[in-house]
């Protein structure tokens, strides 16, 4: 079974959950970011309609290399939810990673994709405060998310000179994954890494 498009039930109340955090949480100035929202493009993307769910209900990965080969570029952002996620928040990443360096290398022809992951055991994220938006849905779930490499790092380019990640990247190790993304974005321009 391939990735589907929400419809009612579970999948909607996930959907209309994740829209409702985007807004009351994601897209709010926020001191840690030099009071740009945490995710600065969310708004935007969301009311150009260029954000697309889909939803995993088994265990394998197929739904995703299905995503990734077929990118569509009217969108900025596919969320992949993932039902049947891998428990262990580490390994969950850790293929993300794998994956990312895999995509970079050609594997699925297209180089410009970028996946990141929201998993329900990771810990909390102490630059984004949400303490005051309860979830509602009790399924768990996790989700990726696949865009485009060039727009995520040419954006992230832009409010790193505002500021942006001036406090994030002295007190939290994220200037690891920007270099890794930077590299791969520079590769996928240049041919080359430096």
């Amino acid at each position: 079974m391939g990735p589907e498009f929400y419809t009612f039930g579970i999948e909607k109340e996930i959907c209309d959950e994740i829209k409702a955090w985007s807004k009351n949480v994601v897209e709010k100035p926020n001191p840690y970011f030099n009071n740009l929202p945490s995710c600065p493009y969310a708004r935007q993307a969301w009311k150009t309609d260029k954000v697309s769910f889909l939803f995993k209900k088994d265990s394998g990965f197929q739904d995703l290399y299905t995503v990734v080969s077929s990118f569509n570029d009217e969108l900025d952002l596919v969320m992949l939810v993932d039902l049947a996620f891998e428990k262990d928040s580490e390994a969950f990443h850790a293929y993300l990673e794998d994956l990312n360096t895999v995509i970079s290398n050609g594997m699925f022809i297209d180089k410009d994709i970028w996946l990141m992951g929201f998993h329900p055991y990771d810990e909390e994220n102490d630059y984004i405060d949400d303490s005051t938006f309860l979830s509602a849905v009790e399924q768990e779930y996790a989700i990726i998310f696949i865009q485009r490499l060039s727009k995520l790092q040419e954006s992230a380019d832009m409010i790193a000179k505002k500021g942006y990640y001036d406090q994030y990247f002295e007190e939290y190790d994220a200037d690891a994954i920007f270099k890794k993304r930077e590299n791969y974005y520079r590769r996928l321009h240049n041919g080359y890494e430096t």
